[in-house]
């Protein structure tokens, strides 16, 4: 008998009996077989995202059990959405595995504690969980807990505790932790953001005045021209890669890779050319260069709406690797010279026609003068007549008429100088006017469900929700903050954004303490921690390192493989107190005091850590919003119950939190005013729920808003959800917890659970959830029309200027009503209202890209200036400066990267990713192969200067040897997937073998250019 699949929907009701499946020609085993082909009847549907990549496909997760009280349902069968605008019911090999993700061996179901120098782990109650580490975190605090610096300023922190915050968990999860660390004074605080994309929010923050991502994954369907360079966009985020398919079959784009492995994404490209990793800035370099002696510029744009014409102020210089300004004892620059030169009213001096000499333009123009086309050859490797193609098929999008976008993750991010690589391309999308055009832009592509989300709450050491700083020493009271913090315009008639700093942050100040923050106690400024240095993840297992470090909180986070050198990593683990897990998943940082042979070589009895690891829910089983990398917040549903006992993050982090307050009530303590103070207003105070969190991450109304406009009027009641930012007030009539985040959960309701996917243009769909800022989907889209407010290329009509206001397809990223006669320019979020070519501030390494040598270089020396072969402004600690390698005992050149059929270190626990990818290889070269007498198969030993891995060899033509500098440099892939935990076949962390030093601004970790060799083993 033959039965649909359909027909099969038709037969009788859910409780089919196995007798009924026989008589329809199924065996009982065949018919339980095909639970994950078939939808039965009567079950519930819930809609819900992937919690892997960016991309946040939609899902439907399907369950059994009708969600009564005490009566659990079960997910059994997860597909695509096809009504979701970017996947369309698509999935990739991790999204098809979800279900193995939910119900893996590897969940983790009740409570456990391994006491200090135990070889097992021992169950114990929540209670009593709960009350060992809250006593902990207390006498930490108490003992350790910095009230004033030397100068008597009320620094209130905590540092000798760690929290390391997650990459998946919801919106809601992340906003409470963030209130709760703040409020204990923590600053050692950190999340994954610091270890993929720290990069890129400073690079796009510092160039257009937002770090987020700027068009959308559909939008990618509308360029002419795609460069992925930086990133493996098929291989990472294949459901969203479809849209670069989609250009090339209906626009005739042409795609172009440029990476060191002819990688997947190169398979379906029109053109690949390779190149050394660590050499990006070179090879952009020398397209600037060549598009400036070329003329091939969008002089309009450039000259409107880019920094171009703008004087810089005389000290400024550049000469032989270095910028003016850097301290050679301090190792840092002095930015000060690095600025415009001001007239009489505060406001930038321009020149026009570009022609000053101190001009950005010429400043520029003569900086990369030295990236000729020979020389990108002789530092990356790459064939001069490939990046001649390149460079030319780049130079076809100088005019409105065509538009180019270019593609980029990790590959980019993850070097010593990764910001400044994302700011070279930035630069060239300036130049050909890119930015701000549907199907252009700078698109990064996010590498976690909710990394962008957790970067916009501020789970960050020296950050606040919607990208404010977090107060540091030198902040001595809130107007110095306001001041220091607030930029003020440098060009005339200009709105200037960040102009708005104080309503944004005394709103965020009455979310924290509610009637508690005052005018006269400046808002409870003081209740905030003060830093004194960033204590980002290096810095943090640093300090662990050195035994200065007591305890720390992983909320979501497997540092022992995320963090780079391995070995220091285990040691740094082995010098703490205490440490908390909450995770899903059994994680290797939670077993790292287990020993796994040669791939995790430890004595536990030597070990005294205590470690304590707490279930948690997983994407299927809690309410929330998640944000993709479009900036999208994408509302999902519960689908089931955790597994035995795990929690909800927000019910542990609450809990947690509830006991600390009442040690402090009761027995007093190290400034207990923050926590005491710490306004708690949720129905159960044990387990706030998710909209109680989600609403106000969007804000509300403390009094009566009245519209400045019309007395008669309200902007909005008190009480009332605030329909968006721009009724934020700095008086304390306002509160807002993510101020980017208003307009998310309006009086209208739950703007993110919104599920339109009606095109209102160019594969906009502005009913589908809801994006920040102000549900606006590609940001600087005023860029999209010319000064007079005609779209640039009327077939890519995004917003334009009708006589009264900007209307269009998008929400406009401007004034609304402000004429183009104004003069108002589109980077409303910088002070200049320009996208910056020459970066004024925030960068620590220059405010002109620069190539430098990665910390392990495969030639030994810099060819444009032998004098300052890697970065000057790095950051690297002593030990680690000693953990070098060097080229002639470590010859060849290792960088890690991702498979599609694995997520990180999650998917090796779930089954169906564990057959599909099971055991740990490396990729390398045939001559390289052929040169060290390997072949296909081989188990072969990979050593740095800091340990080694042992893998299977994968000979392949993907990777070729070089030739740089004159000398041949052979490249080797290292997957990263594998460790002690999980289905998979045991296997290597392949952090062991990165340098523990990272990008010079963010201090995000150098994975992808380090030096290693290569042996049979």
């Amino acid at each position: 008998m033959q039965v649909t699949r359909r027909q099969f929907f038709k037969i009788g009701a859910a409780q089919i009996g196995a007798t009924s499946l026989v008589a329809m020609g199924f065996s009982p085993a065949t018919a339980l077989a095909e639970v994950r082909q078939f939808k039965l009847a009567r079950a519930s549907e819930t809609r819900n995202n992937c919690p892997y990549c960016s991309v946040g496909c939609g899902v439907i997760m399907y369950s059994l059990g009708d969600k009564a009280k005490n009566a659990k349902s079960e997910i059994f069968h997860i597909e695509g959405d096809p009504d979701h605008p970017v996947s369309r019911g698509s999935l990739c090999p991790k999204g098809a595995g979800l279900i193995d993700f939910i119900h893996s061996p590897n969940r983790l179901k009740y409570p456990e504690v391994r006491e200090a120098g135990s070889r097992e782990w021992k169950r114990i109650g929540w209670h009593e969980a709960i009350d060992r580490i809250a006593r902990l975190m207390k006498e930490d605090r108490d003992a350790n807990f910095i009230r004033h610096n030397d100068k008597g300023v009320a620094v209130n922190r905590w540092a000798s505790t760690t929290f390391l915050a997650a990459s998946a968990s919801s919106n809601e999860a992340g906003i409470l932790t963030q209130k709760v660390a703040r409020s204990l004074g923590l600053v050692a605080f950190d999340a994954q953001a610091r270890v993929c994309h720290g990069p890129t929010v400073q690079a796009l923050a510092t160039t257009f005045g937002r770090g987020g991502m700027t068009n959308t994954w559909v939008d990618i369907k509308n360029a002419d021209f795609i460069l992925v360079m930086g990133g493996n966009a098929a291989e990472a985020h294949p459901v969203g890669f479809k849209w670069a398919i989609e250009a090339k079959k209906t626009r005739g784009a042409k795609l172009v890779v440029v990476d060191p492995r002819f990688n997947r994404t190169a398979a379906v490209a029109d053109y690949y050319m390779p190149i050394r990793v660590g050499t990006d800035i070179a090879f952009l370099g020398g397209v600037v260069n060549w598009l400036i002696a070329n003329e091939k510029i969008h002089w309009e744009y450039v000259k409107a709406y880019t920094n171009a014409s703008l004087i810089v102020a005389e000290g400024y210089h550049f000469d032989e690797g270095l910028f003016s300004g850097f301290d050679e004892s301090k190792g840092k620059y002095d930015r000060s010279s690095w600025n415009y030169e001001l007239d009489a009213s505060g406001n930038a001096k321009t020149d026009d026609r570009l022609q000053h000499p101190r001009s950005v333009w010429q400043l520029m123009k003569a900086h990369y003068a030295r990236y000729t086309p020979e020389t990108v050859e002789q530092i990356c490797g790459t064939p001069k007549a490939d990046f001649l193609k390149l460079a030319g098929w780049l130079g076809e999008l100088a005019t409105p008429e065509k538009v180019g976008t270019i593609l980029y993750a990790l590959g980019w991010t993850q070097h010593t100088t990764g910001t400044q690589n994302i700011r070279t391309m930035a630069m060239i999308q300036l130049l050909l006017g890119n930015i701000g055009m549907p199907g252009g832009g700078v698109n990064a592509l996010r590498g976690h469900s909710n990394i962008q989300g957790l970067s916009d709450l501020g789970l960050l050491s020296t950050s606040l929700p919607g990208y404010l700083t977090l107060p540091n020493e030198s902040h001595v009271d809130l107007r110095t903050y306001l001041d220091k913090t607030t930029p003020k315009a440098v060009r005339p008639d200009q709105l200037n954004y960040w102009s708005n700093t104080p309503k944004f942050f005394v709103s965020l100040m009455k979310w924290f303490w509610g009637d508690k923050a005052t005018k006269d106690n400046d808002w409870g400024y003081d209740w905030l921690p003060k830093w004194d240095k960033m204590y980002d993840v290096l810095q943090s297992a640093e300090l662990m390192h050195q035994g200065k470090m007591t305890g720390l909180v992983c909320q979501g986070f497997n540092p022992l493989a995320a963090f780079p050198d391995k070995n220091k990593m285990s040691g740094a683990l082995a010098r703490l107190k205490w440490m908390v897990t909450i995770d899903p998943l059994a994680t290797e940082t939670a077993s790292f005091w287990q020993n796994h042979g040669e791939s995790n070589d430890v004595k536990p009895e030597d070990i005294q850590t205590t470690v304590f690891r707490l279930p948690s829910t997983c994407f299927a089983e809690e309410d929330g919003a998640i944000v993709n990398s479009s900036r999208w917040l994408q509302w999902h549903w519960k689908g089931a119950d955790a597994p035995g006992e795990a929690k909800a993050d927000t019910e542990i982090v609450a809990e947690l939190f509830i006991k600390l307050r009442e040690l402090y009530q009761a027995e007093g303590g190290a400034f207990p005013d923050p926590l005491l103070n710490l306004a708690w207003p949720y129905r159960d105070a044990k387990n706030p729920l998710p909209e109680e969190l989600a609403k106000e991450l969007n804000g509300r109304a403390l009094a009566d808003i009245v519209d400045p406009k019309d007395a008669t009027k309200f902007l909005a009641k008190k009480g009332e959800q605030l329909p968006g930012f721009a009724v934020l007030q700095d008086d304390g009539s306002t509160m807002s917890a993510c101020w980017i985040f208003a307009g998310s959960w309006t009086q209208a309701g739950n703007q993110m659970a919104r599920r339109d996917n009606t095109d209102a243009g160019l594969g906009n769909t502005p009913g589908w959830a809801w994006a920040w800022p102000a549900n606006r989907r590609i940001l600087y889209n005023r860029a999209s029309a010319d000064p007079a407010g005609k779209p640039w290329d009327p077939k890519r009509k995004l917003i334009s200027w009708n006589g009264d206001k900007w209307v269009g397809a998008d929400v406009p990223d401007f004034k609304v009503d402000s004429p183009p006669s104004a003069g108002m320019n589109p980077f409303i979020m910088n002070h200049e209202g320009v996208g910056r070519l020459f970066a004024i501030d925030r960068c620590a390494d220059g405010p002109f890209p620069e190539h430098y040598e990665p910390m392990e270089s495969p030639i030994g020396t810099n060819p444009l200036h032998p004098k300052v072969v890697s970065s000057p402004a790095v950051r690297i600690f002593k030990g680690d400066r000693e953990r070098l390698g060097k080229m002639d005992e470590f010859p060849y050149v290792g960088t890690t990267y991702r498979l599609t059929e694995h997520f990180l270190f999650w998917t090796k626990n779930a089954k169906l990713n564990a057959i599909a990818q099971p055991e740990q290889f490396v990729e390398i070269g045939e001559a390289l192969a052929k040169e060290k007498g390997i072949v296909q198969g081989d188990t072969v030993k990979l050593d740095s200067k800091r340990g080694f891995i042992k893998a299977k060899a994968v000979v392949t033509k993907r990777i070729k040897p070089l030739t740089v500098d004159g000398r041949t440099v052979h490249q080797i892939g290292i997957p990263l997937h594998w460790g002690f935990e999980g289905q998979t076949r045991t296997g290597y962390l392949a952090n062991t073998l990165a340098p523990f030093v990272g990008d010079c601004n963010t201090q995000t970790p150098e994975y992808k250019a380090f030096l290693v060799n290569i042996a049979k083993v």
